[in-house]
């Protein structure tokens, strides 16, 4: 069985910068950096639950647009010597495609 959905393509999201999209009442922020590499991280902020999506994009990190904590894109942890994590959702890119695994979504909404 097929786990992964087609989201958007990686065209549609700034460089550097995030899309939203919404999958099983889940907002994921979808970031692409200056390299080109994606992430997807649940798109609250480990912190006080802002919208990491209208954060500064810098490296493989994201600045929450609230209270300027850093997260890291790859894991969705903050930076020392804050604490939290937020959700992170494993991305494939096909085509000029990304895609999501649902198998996290389903995880993520256990």
């Amino acid at each position: 069985m097929n786990h992964w959905i087609d989201i958007l393509a990686v065209a549609d999201i700034p460089r550097p910068g995030a899309r939203v999209v919404r999958h099983a009442d889940i907002d994921i922020a979808v970031f692409r950096n200056a390299e080109d590499n994606i992430f997807a991280l649940e798109d609250r902020c480990p912190h006080k639950g802002g919208p990491l999506s209208q954060g500064i994009v810098h490296g493989k990190k994201v600045t929450c647009p609230l209270h300027g904590w850093n997260v890291e894109l790859d894991s969705g942890c903050a930076a020392a010597p804050d604490e939290g994590c937020a959700r992170e959702f494993p991305v494939r890119i096909e085509d000029g495609r990304v895609w999501l695994d649902l198998t996290a979504i389903g995880r993520a909404t256990a």
